[in-house]
């Protein structure tokens, strides 16, 4: 019997990969977006061709309050696979953050993966099974200049990861998260192909990742061959900051 996973962000880069990478190994979806209706809708037309799998798209505003009430209430069904993907960057200075910028990052990385989280848990725990892979970031991990908002919700959700693991072992349900450097997406848009270059010097294995290296992690935690790793914080950066 196939797996049901929902991810959210699905119409982004590494979104995107990670449900290629489900529909490959069986999995059938329920793609979550926020504006880009026509990525996600084309997408999983592209995936119920290819792979024959069962589809299901879903909007909702996650970086307000009751989006994750919102995407729940238009779920067919309660995933036994979630991927907490949803997610934007902010560059600037601590100084410079306006209020409504920091409620806006705090409630789509934190208070909305806890609250999609919770309302789905008890299908999971009566199942005895599930899975929960949150797409975090290496600011997460050493915190970056410019970027301390970005830093602090990611490490909020590294650390959402270890305690949530703890809680739902003894169900059965595992809990971790993909920490990725440096990512070929639209993330990377802003920077100049210089900029690039020497991000890339900075980087021991000398270039970035690729979303589909992300994804491949992203269903190694979701797969039996990871069956006795739960709260770990997976690093998926070319060995730029060990």
């Amino acid at each position: 019997m196939s797996r049901w996973a929902l991810i959210t962000g699905a119409s982004g880069g590494i979104g995107q990969a990670a449900a290629k990478k489900l529909a490959q190994e069986g999995c059938n979806l329920m793609l979550h977006y926020h504006k880009n209706e026509q990525a996600a809708v084309h997408l999983a037309a592209h995936l119920d061709e290819a792979y024959h799998i069962q589809t299901h798209v879903v909007q909702a505003d996650l970086a307000i309050t009751g989006g994750a009430d919102e995407l729940v209430s238009r779920l067919p069904l309660c995933p036994d696979i979630l991927v907490l993907n949803s997610g934007r960057s902010h560059v600037g200075l601590v100084t410079d953050t306006e209020k409504d910028v920091l409620a806006s990052m705090v409630q789509l990385h934190v208070t909305s993966p806890y609250e999609l989280t919770q309302s789905l848990l008890p299908a999971m725990i009566q199942k005895k099974a599930g899975h929960i892979i949150a797409v975090s970031s290496i600011w997460g991990e050493t915190g970056a200049s410019c970027e301390v908002l970005y830093s602090m919700v990611k490490g909020a959700q590294n650390a959402f990861i270890k305690g949530l693991a703890k809680e739902l072992a003894p169900s059965g349900i595992r809990a971790n998260a993909v920490s990725p450097g440096a990512v070929k997406t639209d993330m990377m848009s802003s920077f100049t192909q210089e900029d690039i270059a020497m991000l890339e010097e900075e980087i021991p294995l000398g270039r970035l990742a690729s979303p589909e290296e992300v994804a491949d992690v992203i269903w190694f935690l979701a797969s039996k061959q990871s069956s006795y790793i739960t709260g770990q914080i997976l690093s998926v950066n070319g060995g730029w900051y060990c």
